[in-house]
């Protein structure tokens, strides 16, 4: 079981099919994906029950397709590693993953990769539950991130949660004004990858069973590895997942 509850996912499907941009994430589907597709794609990728008469209590990810999709997920980290390609790291949940993609940043810049970190300070606007908010785009050892201003110092660990897309588009575009160079791979959750894969990057990151975005991006050719992960625990019960990733791709130190 995961702390999402089945109602919430549900809801996300319903909120995807009717193309609400607050859990398309950045990603403009292809094909129909109407609420039966959806819960049928997340049953295959994740795991969670294909019953739509299951309406209440906790998912469900199923351990198998997580390891399956991490061991894919470290593969792609390996290649990227090999060749010495330049990444781009990003959360929307820096609460709980930050230690995590600090852990890969890492592990990839002492393997030769460029981990970049173009519009450092850059302000974004987005649109929240609250109204339009002006966030700042920060890095956290080469974890990109957006805090409002005045949370926090520049570097801190500090962020705020986000499921937009608007972050990664801006980084993006200011590493394409500088001149380069652009990632390989971008590697992040929610608007991170969806954003990314949208824009023809190749993209990886983990995903809870409330964002089918990143599953439908995954089926759809845009994003490149999805892996079903509770995002709500803390940040702690991640280090095994990340010793296992480092280890698989040959990135431990």
């Amino acid at each position: 079981m995961v702390a999402t509850s089945r109602e919430v996912s549900l809801r996300s499907y319903r909120l995807f099919a009717a193309r609400d941009p607050r859990v398309l994430l950045g990603i403009d589907p292809e094909g129909a994906w109407g609420q039966r597709e959806l819960l049928g794609l997340m049953a295959q990728r994740c795991g969670v029950s294909a019953d739509p008469r299951d309406i209440s209590g906790q998912d469900v990810i199923d351990p198998d397709r997580t390891l399956a999709a991490l061991d894919a997920f470290a593969d792609r980290l390996a290649a990227v590693a090999g060749r010495r390609a330049p990444v781009l790291l990003g959360t929307g949940h820096p609460h709980r993953l930050l230690g995590f993609y600090v852990a890969l940043a890492q592990a990839l810049s002492a393997a030769g990769c460029a981990v970049l970190t173009p519009a450092q300070g850059r302000s974004v606007d987005i649109t929240t539950r609250f109204g339009l908010r002006t966030y700042h785009l920060d890095y956290v050892r080469g974890v990109a991130l957006v805090r409002e201003p005045g949370a926090g110092r520049a570097g801190g660990e500090t962020g705020a949660h986000t499921h937009s897309p608007l972050p990664v588009r801006v980084a993006l575009a200011a590493a394409a004004e500088d001149g380069g160079p652009l990632p390989e791979l971008v590697i992040g959750d929610h608007g991170w990858a969806c954003g990314a894969g949208q824009l023809g990057f190749e993209a990886i990151g983990p995903a809870d069973t409330d964002d089918p975005a990143l599953f439908v991006g995954q089926a759809e050719g845009r994003v490149s590895v999805a892996v079903p992960l509770d995002d709500a625990v803390r940040s702690e019960h991640y280090r095994p997942l990340t010793r296992y990733v480092l280890n698989r791709a040959c990135l431990s130190r």
